[in-house]
């Protein structure tokens, strides 16, 4: 079954808010009218009582009363709904980034034997920033500016067809030049998104094993390797600015002052002439200056979404990952304990076995020790007990029973495991040793204290 694309994958994150976005959208609708309705009355005003012998000052007052009652409407309505695209867009890249955490922890740990950890926490803490970065601000800005741009060409027509008309060439000029940016800019984008989540990975990497770079003095060496990454996502982010540069901002800009000059020259005379009213005139140059503004707007943004969508294309990857199972199963009986292993054969990597044909068998009551050199295979064993890997070959059992069988979670609730490498989560002394066990006293947690010796130093610290 082919997976969702990005979007649609994107675009069923927004719908679980669809309300409160169809709400802003409204609030928007009203305060796009409320800003289009002002050249409507300065035209009223030009052609209805400022030429001579029809001055009325008092219908003048109410009609600049209303254009400021419009304002203050446009103003709030832009603030109601700016602040509730932009909240719900945080609550998207929330929940987004929920579902991330809670998927890595279901990850097999062969995955993180391939991949570095910095690119990991590159995908949660990077690429989801910046793909807040699509909601927050191309998403809101898109969405702006398609209806500020329906509302202004809306206006358009009403004003005078012929020129509407005139104007409709705009659209796909910039639907032309934004094709060509993002296809350009695009293959930029990409690398630099790859190289800055290779430049969190070596960072993490050369703090953690500081002291072995230090201790063999690879300062250099790392630094030059660092160096290269970090020169490659330069000349890649500086051209994707000539790109960005070249069809953005100045090119608007320049189309929309040629077009301007081009509406004055064919039908400024008309209007001099009065063939078109002088206020119809003015409205329309009013909003034909309006609609260079939500173009650029877009075209300012076009950027952050291309890097929304690369990162959005990373995440889903990740998610797209097969876990293990997270199901609650009933729990089982104490088991006897007899474990088995049957003729197991295992390899991190496909061709490199770590152990070949191991069997052997440990029964309740009895204490089994590996001894072996390192990398022998004696923590493999242990984590193909405990469901962390699955075996190539051969078949573990205990009291008779596959182990594949078991939810992971009824597996692991009988065994207990002490790590050769010590960890400390942050947080206090009861929460590393009960490990979030709700069940676990804190008199418990004292007397395993006292059982491993570490209670005196413990009981003496702050």
């Amino acid at each position: 079954m082919s997976k969702p694309s990005t979007t649609r994958r994107l675009f069923a994150y927004a719908l679980v808010y669809k309300f409160r976005i169809i709400g802003a959208l409204l609030i928007l609708c009203c305060s796009v009218g409320a800003e289009l309705g002002g050249p409507f009355i300065t035209k009223t005003i030009i052609d209805k009582y400022l030429t001579p012998g029809t001055e009325d000052l008092r219908s003048v007052l109410l009609l600049l009363g209303g254009y400021m009652g419009l304002l203050l409407i446009a103003s709030v309505g832009n603030f109601s709904q700016s602040y509730i695209l932009q909240a719900t867009a945080l609550q998207i890249i929330k929940n987004m980034r929920m579902d991330l955490m809670r998927h890595i922890q279901r990850i097999p740990l062969r995955f993180y034997d391939n991949t570095p950890i910095g690119q990991v926490v590159s995908r949660i803490a990077n690429d989801t920033e910046a793909i807040r970065d699509l909601f927050m601000s191309f998403m809101a800005t898109f969405v702006v500016s398609m209806v500020q741009l329906t509302g202004i060409f809306v206006a358009l027509f009403i004003l005078d067809a012929r020129l509407a008309l005139y104007c409709l060439l705009l659209p796909p000029i910039f639907v032309v030049i934004m094709i060509v940016h993002l296809r350009y800019s695009k293959i930029f984008i990409t690398i630099m998104r790859a190289r800055l989540s290779d430049m969190n990975a070596m960072i993490n990497e050369s703090i953690v094993v500081m002291p072995i770079i230090q201790a063999f003095r690879r300062e250099k060496v790392t630094l030059e390797e660092f160096e290269e990454l970090n020169e490659d996502r330069y000349v890649n982010q500086i051209k994707q600015f000539r790109i960005f540069s070249l069809s953005s901002r100045n090119i608007v800009g320049t189309i929309g002052s040629l077009v301007t000059a081009l509406v004055i020259y064919y039908f400024g005379r008309d209007a001099l002439q009065a063939t078109i009213a002088f206020g119809v005139f003015y409205a329309f140059i009013d909003y034909l200056g309006r609609i260079f503004q939500p173009i650029i707007g877009i075209f300012d943004q076009l950027t952050n979404a291309q890097r929304a969508f690369v990162s959005a294309d990373k995440v889903f990857a990740i998610m797209d990952l097969e876990g293990m199972e997270v199901e609650k199963t009933a729990d089982v009986s104490r088991p006897e304990g007899v474990v088995k292993f049957d003729n197991v054969t295992f390899a991190y990597k496909e061709g490199e076995d770590v152990l070949k044909q191991i069997s052997f068998e440990a029964r309740k009551g009895e204490t089994v020790a590996l001894v072996g050199h390192t990398g022998s295979g004696k923590s493999s064993i242990i984590n193909l007990l405990l469901g962390f890997y699955e075996p190539g070959h051969g078949l573990i059992t205990v009291d008779g029973r596959d182990i594949t069988t078991f939810s992971k979670q009824a597996l692991r609730k009988h065994m207990g495991i002490v790590l050769q490498d010590p960890y400390l989560f942050a947080g206090d002394i009861k929460f590393n040793v009960s490990l979030y066990n709700e069940e676990i006293s804190l008199d418990r947690v004292k007397s395993a204290l006292r059982d491993v010796g570490a209670a005196p130093f413990i009981e003496q610290l702050p």
